[in-house]
């Protein structure tokens, strides 16, 4: 019986975590809420780097390796994709398009937080979207700053930041009132491309925000890349994997 290891991290691999039946195996890093209604095997945290990667893909017997993390875990993907070598085990990966910016759009792409804080300095009230790295830079603030955060959980901000935690989908009304009642100047995102988190660019777009958008990494390839989610159910049953599912 075929087998396969998922690495999850999008909102699209749970979406297939869903569909494996048990003998499959949903592997997360263990950030966050972990799910507890699937049939298939879930597995948290890492696995020692490629080769302990690949050690487990050899002892569990897994026949092929699906990267579906976030477009921004580039070490994790280039964990994937060297562990599937050494393991000679097929790595397939989801890897969806980001976020194309409209005419009336106006991005600034940096590459790192020094880039960022460069193109900082002109703004007052920035929103950060970028996860829990802002987090560790609230000690930094400018004194003409004052810095609204949005991540997963709560955590404490000081008397120049509030952190907000909050799960997508975010509705568009909800962030064209957030943006509003905390006088938003700049949009800090990472190019997700997930519509969950999607509606605060229409917002900027609307109230003429500029968008300061994190510059995605660089990937490796894999023997298979795929852009959407039936794309990759479509292949997984032709190859023995799946039979019958549907994407819910």
């Amino acid at each position: 019986m075929s087998r396969l290891l998922l690495l999850g991290g999008i909102t699209e691999s749970l979406a297939l975590a869903r569909q494996l039946p048990a003998h499959h195996i949903y592997s997360l890093a263990g950030i966050g809420r972990i799910p507890t209604d699937l049939t298939c095997q879930v597995r948290t945290g890492g696995f020692g780097g490629a080769e302990g990667l690949a050690a487990y893909l050899r002892t569990e017997n897994i026949d092929l390796l699906i990267d579906a993390t976030h477009p921004y875990a580039a070490q994790i993907s280039q964990n994937a994709a060297t562990a599937a070598t050494l393991a000679n085990t097929p790595c397939w990966a989801l890897r969806r398009p980001g976020w194309q910016a409209q005419a009336a759009d106006d991005w600034r792409e940096f590459t790192d937080w020094t880039d960022l804080i460069k193109h900082l300095q002109p703004f007052k009230r920035p929103l950060f979207t970028l996860g829990r790295e802002p987090l560790e830079h609230l000690d930094e603030i400018p004194e003409q700053q004052f810095w609204t955060l949005r991540a997963f959980d709560v955590y404490p901000g000081n008397a120049r930041a509030e952190v907000i935690g909050a799960r997508g989908p975010f509705r568009l009304e909800d962030e064209r009132e957030l943006l509003r009642s905390r006088a938003i100047d700049v949009l800090v995102s990472k190019n997700s491309g997930s519509s969950a988190t999607e509606p605060k660019l229409q917002v900027a777009r609307e109230l003429g925000i500029p968008v300061l958008i994190l510059a995605r990494p660089e990937l490796p390839p894999v023997a298979r890349q795929f852009t959407a989610l039936p794309a990759l159910i479509e292949s997984l049953r032709e190859h023995g994997f799946l039979a019958g599912s549907q994407v819910q």
